[in-house]
Formats: C-alpha cells, structure tokens, sequence
C-alpha cells in the first residue's frame, strides 16, 4: 500500500520501499496535492504557487511534465495509457486519490479532532497515537512557499492541541510529577497558550508543588500584562482561586471528572464597608463568579448585623473599621447569634491588633482590601468549606505575633484531650488543611474534617483559626519538638 508522509521529511513509500519523487518542484507538485486533502487543485493554482511572481513560459507543459513522472513512480505496474489511479485528472487540474490511512497529516488530523474519550487512559493512547505519527517538522523543505507554510502552521497547532489533550490525560491519571518537565518547555516556547500554563500550574500542584505551581500562574499573569495589556483568562483566575483554596476538585482522586465539587446552592454573601466604591466593585466580583452571590450590604456595623438578621447570608465580608460600630464588634455580635454565618474581615494593613482579636472572636480570617478579586474569592471559598485556614502563611504568622497578649494560661479544655486530638491541634496551627492532616496521621479525610469539627464544638469555637489561636496562647504551637 501506498504511504505519504508529510509529518517530517516529505516521502512517498511502497511496502516499506521509499520511492523517488524526483526533484524539489517535482515533489511539490505531489506535497501540494496531499495538502489539499483529496480535492482537486487546478493546473493555474499549481502554475501561481510554485512559481510565486513570474511563472516560466511553458509552465503548463513542465506541470504536466511533473504529473506523468510522479504518476510512474507512484504507479510503476499501470499501463502506458491506462487511468491512473492515484494522481488522477480532475479538470481543471489534478487530485490525489487516497484513504485517510494511507497519508499521516490526515490520519493525525481526524485523531486529534476526535472527540474527547470516556476515560483519560483512553484520551491518553489516542494522543499517544497522533503524535506518535510526527517524525519532524512538516514540509519544512518546503518553507519558503506560503501555501505549505500556511499548512505547516496549521498543523503546528493540531500537534500543540494533541500535545495538551496528551498532558491533560496524563495529569489525570496521576502522572503529573513526570510531565512537569515537558509542561514546562511547552509553556516556555509558547507563553501565549492558556491551556499550557493551565497544565503546568495543575501538574505542578497535583505533584504537591503548590508554591510553584501558584508562580507558575503570578508568570503566565506576568506575560498577559507585558505582552497584551491584559489581565489573565478567567480559566486560570480561577485555578488560581482554587489553588489557593486547596479545591478539593484539584485532589487527584476527583481527577477524572475535573469537575469542581458542588455542595448545596450558591454562597450568599453580604458585604459591610463605609465605602460605597468598595461596596460596589465587591459586588462586581461576587455577581461575575460562579458559584458566589451577592445578598446584600451595609455601610456600618449596625447596618450589617441587621442585614444579616434579614437575609440569613453563608458568608459575610465586614470591614474592620467602620462608623457606628465596628467591624471587630460587629462580628462578635453576628457570630454570637444563633448558626451564626461565616465571618471574614476585611483590612488595610495585615498586622493590626484587632485583627487578632477579630480571629480570636471567630472569625474565618482577614483579606487585605488591595488583594486581587481571585485572592478574595479564594478567601471566600475557604472560609465556607472550612477545612482550610484562608492564607495560612499570614494567617499564623499573624497569631504567633500577638499569642500571649489576652490570656498565655491553657485553657482548661486541652488537658482533657487526647494525645492525637492535641497533635490533631497542632496540624491545624500549622495551617495544613484536613486532607493534609490526614495525610501526615494516616487517617481517612471524613474522619479527619470530623474530629476537627468535633474539636470546635468541644472548645465552643466557631472556626478553626480559633484552634491556631489556642494552640499558641495555650504553648502547644511554637513549642519545640516534632509532630507526627
């Protein structure tokens, strides 16, 4: 059977025997007629595009020239005057009579704009497949006319998007520390592809490099800005969220579907600041993301414990300082109702006294009002899944800076538990989340986000930054030794 190979070195070859095409405008009459796919391509097209500008004077005889020649040596049993078979006639011109099997760019092109597998093993070996069929750059002796640089770069592109599929599959199966490298060299030659930082950055974190993986992304913002002025494409705003949110949808046991995990309806979120532009870019952010809603504002700390006490939000975003009352006050008094929402302030400076004070009163943590709206989502996110503490570098830097100050006694509650719950404790002040915790004590995560939530209600607690701000004014944090 007849092969044409056109991804790498152009050649024709006969039961694993290369035939001669003949010369380079000889070849590329042929190389022509595979790019055109099977259609016809007449005699002037042919005339216009191998001699660009002004063509020879018996160029149509030349043409044909060409075509006998090629149909011999792709035909070499057909007789003298028989129909050819394979570079047949098609008035105006000629055409390349072959399956999709027999040329290697057609064959590539239907694998890669198949439609996704059932399962990633399966996406994986189709990809394998289609690139497995590039033995180089294609028509590259070719390069210098512009209808085969037009299909080199169009296929080009259809190796980039397999090499992804490829990636993504793999990155699905649990393979992401061995494709790291090649995500890397992929994103490097080609900074402008969302989906090969997208790659890089969840390849990285699946192979718990969550640090590189989140400079992997702040890289790609790097070059959206300098490059194109632009902010990054929400795809990858929001695998930064997620991120910093340790999603439990970027676990690799939910890999396959992708998917982010949904629990319950939107999260309905009140906003409190005495600044209505804040307010009102708050809202812009909260109404443009999925699966947050705004549920309404307040411009002081009496407003906003109202506003909650009316529309029964999961969230609140409460500025720390406000006219009237508060927002350390207010947030005393809305977590002090009953099923209180999540509590997450807002401030100017990540240092403030009272922010310890507002984290040791409940509160799910503290953004800073400069933060990016992905940050501030991620932050969101957090406090209402509640397995994670919202930056938890900040986070507990911040409490060991002000531990000791209210009370540095034990609370009596500690001596009662038990030595795992004490180091279950002392995880949590370190700021792992509950499928780290498990992880690191080899326990199941249900039974973990259980005892954690056993650990609240026991203490009375109502988030587990409560439990870092224990564990350092009680001593058990920052104490020298090792934790399981």
């Amino acid at each position: 059977m007849l092969i044409f190979q056109v991804l790498g070195p152009f050649r024709a070859s006969h039961r694993d025997s290369v035939l001669d095409l003949g010369g380079r405008r000889q070849r590329a009459v042929l190389a022509r007629l595979v790019v055109a796919g099977g259609r016809a391509v007449p005699v002037g097209t042919l005339i216009g595009e191998l001699w660009p500008g002004e063509p020879p004077a018996q160029a149509l005889a030349t043409i044909q020239g060409y075509v006998s020649r090629l149909r011999r040596a792709l035909e070499p049993g057909r007789a003298p005057r028989g129909e050819a078979g394979v570079l047949v006639s098609a008035p105006p011109g000629y055409a390349l009579r072959a399956e999709p099997g027999q040329v290697d760019s057609w064959r590539f092109e239907a694998l890669v704009k198949s439609p996704a597998q059932a399962s990633p093993a399966a996406e994986w070996e189709l990809m394998e497949t289609a690139l497995g069929l590039w033995r180089g750059p294609a028509l590259a002796e070719f390069a210098d006319l512009p209808w085969a640089a037009a299909e080199a770069a169009r296929l080009e592109e259809l190796r980039l998007v397999a090499a992804e599929r490829r990636a993504a599959a793999g990155v699905a199966l649990g393979r992401s520390a061995p494709l790291v490298a090649d995500l890397e060299a992929h994103a490097t030659a080609h900074p402008m592809r969302e989906e090969a930082w997208r790659l890089l950055a969840l390849a990285l974190y699946r192979a718990g490099r969550q640090g590189d993986a989140l400079a992997a992304v702040r890289r790609a913002r790097g070059l959206w800005r300098e490059e194109l002025g632009l902010d990054l494409p929400a795809a990858l705003r929001r695998l930064e969220s997620d991120m910093l949110a340790q999603a439990p949808h970027l676990d690799p046991a939910s890999a396959p579907g992708n998917e982010p995990a949904v629990k319950g309806e939107e999260l309905r979120v009140v906003v409190a600041d005495d600044q209505a532009l804040v307010r009102t870019g708050l809202r812009v952010v909260l109404e443009n993301e999925p699966g947050l809603a705004f549920a309404g504002e307040a411009e002081d700390g009496e407003q906003a414990i109202g506003v909650v006490r009316a529309v029964r939000p999961d969230l609140v975003l409460l500025d720390i300082q406000m006219p009237r009352l508060d927002g350390l006050t207010a947030a005393r008094r809305i977590l002090a109702e009953p099923a209180p929402p999540k509590v997450v302030m807002m401030t100017t400076f990540g240092t403030d006294e009272n922010l310890y004070a507002a984290l040791r009163a409940g509160v799910s943590g503290f953004v800073l009002k400069t933060s990016p709206p992905e940050q501030l989502v991620a932050a969101l996110r957090a406090a209402a899944a509640g397995d994670a503490l919202i930056d938890p570098a900040v986070t507990t830097r911040l409490i060991a800076a002000f531990a000791g100050r209210f009370d540095p006694k034990a609370p009596p509650e500690l001596a009662g538990l038990s030595d795992r719950h004490l180091d279950m404790v002392k995880l949590v002040a370190r700021g792992l989340t509950d499928r780290q915790i498990a992880a690191t004590l080899s326990l199941p995560e249900p039974e973990v986000s259980g005892a954690v939530a056993g650990l609240l209600d026991r203490l009375g607690l109502f988030d587990r930054a409560q439990i870092v701000v224990l564990a350092y004014e009680s001593g058990l944090a920052g104490r020298t030794g090792s934790v399981p």
